[in-house]
């Protein structure tokens, strides 16, 4: 399977929770709604926890600022994922996802990326 994963820092007018909640509530149904005609097998949203605690091991590693999220896409394959953008629905469904993440997304902030998944431990 193939794997999209997209790391999320939220508007700066937003606080986390207003993010959170957005992308939730507003952007999952949407997501949901065009997995069909965009080939979509699996998304899950992981939200980041506001917590002394992350601050405390992000201090520990000198790591950078922490994202407000990550989202995680999967397809069957490479060419699924390519062959999902050849029809108009599916690009007018693409479209509209962006322009919504736009209204909660600091896109040039987000990096994305393809990749496959290698399990090393699942118990």
């Amino acid at each position: 399977m193939i794997k999209l994963t997209f790391c999320l820092h939220r508007l700066p007018s937003l606080s986390r929770e207003a993010f959170q909640s957005y992308w939730r509530e507003r952007h999952a149904p949407l997501v949901a709604r065009h997995a069909g005609v965009l080939r979509i097998r699996r998304y899950v949203q992981t939200h980041a926890l506001t917590t002394p605690f992350n601050d405390a091991l992000r201090t520990s590693r000198e790591a950078p600022e922490m994202y407000d999220g990550v989202a995680e896409l999967w397809w069957d394959s490479l060419d699924d994922l390519m062959a999902s953008g050849e029809s108009e629905e599916a690009r007018a469904a693409g479209l509209e996802l962006l322009e919504d993440e736009r209204k909660f997304i600091d896109l040039p902030r987000s990096p994305l990326w393809l990749g496959e998944e290698r399990t090393i431990l699942a118990r």
